[in-house]
């Protein structure tokens, strides 16, 4: 991924290899929960993310994800637009807005965050603020806190042997005119989609995967907010038991 970055961050942002998580690592004993569902992670009285997720559980601590899930890596996906001769310029992780005001422009970052440990887990999260680093560090936060579990599967009639490639069935997803539908795709296919929605799918452990979008896809904001609803679709959708099997539906992790 090409970080376009402002002279106040290049000094951070440089040593930071491409692909790798930019989080700084948990301890645990340093955390103080201020909700009733921290205290119980952290006493060890909840051990897995899925007696929260199933339950549907408001999520207001994100050291609760980051105790639960521990191989969690982020990433930032390209939602704007450096400046450039004649309107061009490259993509770039941050979307600057400006407010006309007496005092003269103020300017203001957005970056959209997505979290995910390649195994069924997988959350996404906007931050905005005057500065650039507490804007990327609320998108992380907030990420965390929309934390979802996926179902896979392989729904391709092409697939003798169903794996967990893939989705064991179609989703949409919709968010202002954008729509994106997710289809199922036999084991070796790739990610046929967009390539910042194929970071998402990526760190939700999907690998195979068809999509066709329609409407204002150059907002970018819009389109991974649809991406992610449609994955949000997986796990609403009932399933009879006997059809569980035939699809080789996973729900979350593999093990």
């Amino acid at each position: 991924m090409e970080d376009i970055v402002t002279p106040k961050e290049e000094k951070i942002e440089s040593n930071v290899p491409r692909g790798v998580s930019r989080e700084r690592s948990f301890d645990i004993e340093s955390w103080t929960p201020a909700t009733r569902l921290g205290k119980e992670v952290k006493s060890e009285k909840i051990t897995n993310i899925d007696e929260i997720l199933d339950k549907g559980l408001n999520i207001l601590e994100a050291e609760i994800v980051d105790t639960l899930l521990k191989n969690l890596k982020s990433d930032l996906l390209l939602v704007g637009q450096s400046k450039g001769k004649f309107g061009g310029g490259k993509r770039s992780i941050w979307r600057q807005t400006q407010k006309k005001t007496k005092e003269g422009n103020k300017a203001s970052f957005s970056a959209l965050a997505v979290v995910g440990n390649g195994d069924g887990y997988v959350g996404l999260g906007i931050g905005k603020s005057k500065e650039t680093v507490p804007a990327r560090e609320k998108a992380t936060r907030q990420a965390k806190l929309n934390i979802i579990k996926i179902r896979r599967g392989c729904g391709s009639w092409e697939t003798a042997e169903p794996n967990p490639t893939s989705i064991p069935f179609a989703v949409e997803g919709k968010c202002g005119s954008v729509k994106i539908k997710l289809m199922p795709a036999p084991q070796g296919t790739g990610l046929v989609v967009e390539k910042e929605c194929r970071k998402i799918l990526s760190m939700a452990g999907i690998e195979d995967i068809y999509s066709k979008t329609s409407g204002h896809t150059g907002t970018k904001l819009n389109l991974l907010t649809a991406c992610f609803n449609a994955l949000k679709q997986l796990s609403s959708m009932k399933i009879q038991q006997k059809h569980e099997k035939q699809l080789g539906m996973i729900s979350g992790s593999r093990l």
